[in-house]
């Protein structure tokens, strides 16, 4: 009996540890995690260990800002991804609530964009909530030191969300340039800009 009370006990003081565990902030270490691809295939974070770092964009299918942002997400893969910082888009959005996002949606989604990173789904919404994660679509950009990945970026992607041509500060670019060149990122924290990411019901 003494046994099930502590276990009960360890168990409850766990999740209170969890609950109150901040989400990451900037110099931060990311705890591995592992989430379903759109190919049907599992995805780590040290996966990337021989990357230089990563651009972690928390995304979807329905948010307008997304579908405004979707051409730059891709090209920032295309243009950085063979420097050594590739893109991993995350959806976390409830389908029970935004039924456009379900996994057979982003599925169709990465087909029909021809995406050639990851697309993950992130079904019970622990990571997006570790990373502090909010809008859709909000940046991380990690750097691998040693083989952990510190946070360096938080925020939008750049300063115009209707129309790439127009965008005078690229955020996500510019924190990343500055990766690649061993510097420090000048403008380390914006404000994410997009819907809000569509948490479950509890």
């Amino acid at each position: 009996m003494k046994f099930k009370i502590l276990c009960s006990l360890l168990v409850g003081a766990s999740l209170l540890f969890a609950a109150a565990t901040p989400p990451y902030n900037l110099g931060d270490t990311v705890n591995d995690f592992k989430l379903k691809n759109v190919n049907g295939k599992m995805v780590s974070l040290s996966d990337y260990k021989s990357s230089k770092g990563l651009i972690v964009i928390f995304d979807c299918n329905t948010c307008p800002y997304s579908q405004a942002y979707n051409d730059r997400i891709i090209l920032l893969n295309k243009t950085y991804a063979s420097k050594g910082f590739p893109v991993v888009a995350i959806n976390a959005n409830s389908p029970e609530i935004s039924p456009g996002d379900s996994f057979e949606e982003m599925v169709a989604q990465a087909k029909d964009k021809g995406y050639d990173f990851p697309y993950l789904v992130d079904e019970t919404q622990s990571v997006a909530k570790s990373f502090g994660a909010t809008n859709t679509p909000h940046v991380f950009v990690l750097r691998n030191d040693n083989a952990n990945f510190k946070v360096a970026y938080i925020g939008t992607i750049d300063n115009n969300s209707r129309n790439a041509s127009a965008a005078t500060k690229k955020y996500v670019e510019d924190a990343v340039n500055e990766l690649l060149a061993s510097k420090g990122v000048s403008n380390s924290k914006t404000k994410a800009i997009g819907c809000g990411i569509k948490w479950k019901n509890s």
